[in-house]
């Protein structure tokens, strides 16, 4: 029962994380191209590889999925305060892809082996 809920949970993470990749990505044709934008892409494109990760069994995705998506959560919030809509829609996607991997890499750490 509750492996099917890590896995569930592991796969709407990654799901969360590719579309918000895709969107950084994609920001690129609705912005003016700078150096904002271009670090944008690149975190875009992080994101897609670390989703990539989270689709398999490997624990390093999840905790790198735990960490980058907090930090970056965490940065947009100091630098931008969370006004705008986008901003608090990112900022919660990041925490919500954190925690919830976060919580699984907890449990599955302390889940006896089989």
């Amino acid at each position: 029962m509750i492996t099917s809920i890590l896995r569930t949970l592991r796969l709407t993470s990654a799901c969360l994380l590719t579309l918000s990749g895709a969107a950084l990505i994609s920001a690129l044709w609705l912005r003016e191209l700078g150096e904002a934008a271009v670090l944008d892409a690149l975190l875009g494109a992080t994101y897609l590889i670390i989703a990539i990760g989270l689709f398999g069994q490997s624990r390093f995705s999840l905790f790198v999925a735990a960490v980058i998506p907090g930090a970056v959560a965490l940065t947009v919030l100091r630098t931008t305060g969370g006004v705008l809509a986008v901003d608090q829609l990112r900022i919660a996607a990041d925490a919500i892809v954190a925690l919830s991997c976060a919580w699984i890499l907890w449990r599955v750490r302390n889940e006896p082996s089989h």
